[in-house]
């Protein structure tokens, strides 16, 4: 779970998707299924990373209406606050360094030594989704859905519908669905033109600064997305049950971070080696982040359910995903479920592991720089398109008061770690690749 302010289009955009290819709801997961009922549960979620930076609190509500013919209505109501500190992407530096806000009205400064943290970062969003499911007969069963999220500087939409084949007296069930979504890109003060220089106010009257801001910046922009899932689900015998899915997700358009910058560092030898460079302007030069303008990504999924002779559930997951991009990853996720008298507690194990973008560097030479006309034409330092590892360690405790009303806590704590080019001269005093941890709590309520 990564919340950061560059993240979220991409993260719940692909999350309400997968949800919905797969004809379920996320949060309702034992839906009664009562004609003429409502089925509801409610979470609230707290999370926090370390040394001061993105915390969030994020209520959701969902609530099932069931209908006869074992037809169902769901609406889901997701609302959360950020705020914090987020990486710019910047690299530390031996010297103070002063960067301009996004919305280019302000600026944020970082101390020697220090990583650069964007603590202007702040955002709500608030997001809608709607689901319809029902049997089309004995062998097939459809879903449609749409899903509306706002945010400050963020618009998506998607609409989504999936249909099931069920075989082998319904042991058996294959799954196809289609997502399709339309993201509204309106960054705070505008998008920046990738690989163009950061603005700095030293030494510039304010007309001056205004005039080299704009000429950073383009209008608005959008992005296309394009999922589809094929899984099947088959059951094993009485106690295993065994899924198997391939996703495909193809994104266009506007994909850069207009949040995320990279460091320019003089490689020239001399008593700057390894420092950020210095422009004509007395400045250290900054370069906004640019990315291709399109995605490709392949997942397969296989997941095992196997309840025990004495009513625990082993539930084991892997997933392995390859874009055009240069990523790719594992993630392995285990869960053991203890059954206790009307409670249960299920310990929970992730690892993740991904390669680094084709395009990712985490600092830019002098000399790739060029004076201003950059040799490459992608790049970015943003440490989730880097080389890492994640380790998730957790559990979830529930007590059933009764067949209706559920209460559970879960707790989490995650460390990321990334590795890379360790750097040169200057660079080799500071810590390129600071650790990631994280802690996270969910009360939830069903009834």
């Amino acid at each position: 779970m990564q919340l950061n302010n560059t993240g979220k289009p991409v993260g719940r955009a692909l999350a309400a998707a997968t949800c919905a290819l797969l004809g379920v709801q996320a949060t309702n997961t034992q839906a009664k299924g009562n004609p003429g009922e409502w089925d509801v549960e409610t979470a609230l979620l707290v999370y926090a990373e370390s040394d001061s930076r993105v915390n969030a609190i994020e209520p959701v509500i969902s609530a099932t209406r069931n209908f006869d013919g074992e037809r169902q209505l769901n609406l889901k109501l997701v609302a959360d606050t950020l705020t914090g500190a987020s990486p710019s992407g910047a690299t530390p530096s031996d010297l103070p360094q002063t960067f301009t806000s996004p919305s280019g009205s302000g600026s944020y400064s970082i101390a020697p030594g220090e990583a650069p943290l964007d603590d202007t970062f702040k955002d709500t969003r608030v997001a809608l989704s709607a689901a319809w499911s029902a049997p089309i007969n004995r062998d097939y069963a459809y879903s449609v859905g749409g899903y509306a999220s706002r945010e400050y500087d963020y618009f998506s939409t998607a609409l989504n519908g999936s249909l099931s084949r069920y075989l082998n007296n319904k042991n058996t069930t294959l799954t196809g669905g289609l997502s399709l979504g339309m993201d509204l890109i309106d960054p705070v003060g505008g998008a920046p033109v990738g690989l163009s220089r950061m603005p700095l106010r030293d030494g510039k009257t304010e007309a001056e600064f205004d005039q080299e801001f704009t000429a950073t910046r383009e209008s608005d922009d959008s992005k296309a997305l394009v999922d589809a899932l094929f899984g099947v689900t088959q059951v094993i015998n009485r106690q295993t049950l065994m899924q198997f899915n391939y996703a495909v997700s193809y994104s266009s358009g506007y994909l850069t971070d207009p949040y995320k910058l990279l460091s320019v560092i003089d490689d020239a030898s001399g008593a700057n080696y390894g420092g950020n460079l210095i422009g004509a302007d007395g400045n250290p030069v900054y370069l906004y982040e640019n990315r291709p303008d399109s995605r490709l990504k392949h997942a397969l999924y296989w997941q095992t359910k196997y309840m025990l002779t004495n009513g625990d559930v082993v539930d084991g997951s892997y997933r392995f995903m390859i874009d055009d991009w240069g990523i790719s990853s594992h993630t392995v996720d285990l869960k053991y479920r203890w059954r206790l008298a009307n409670s249960y507690l299920e310990p929970h194990f992730r690892y993740y592991m991904q390669s680094e973008a084709d395009f990712y560097k985490r600092y830019l030479t002098a000399t790739e720089y060029n004076n201003g006309a950059p040799a490459l034409t992608e790049a970015s330092a943003d440490y989730r398109l880097g080389e890492l590892t994640g380790l998730t360690l957790g559990a979830k405790w529930g007590y059933r008061f009764d067949e209706d009303r559920e209460l559970a806590i879960r707790a989490e704590y995650m460390i990321q770690s990334n590795d890379g080019d360790e750097g040169f001269g200057q660079l080799t005093n500071h810590d390129l690749y600071p650790d990631t941890d994280a802690m996270w709590v969910q009360l939830s309520y069903s009834f």
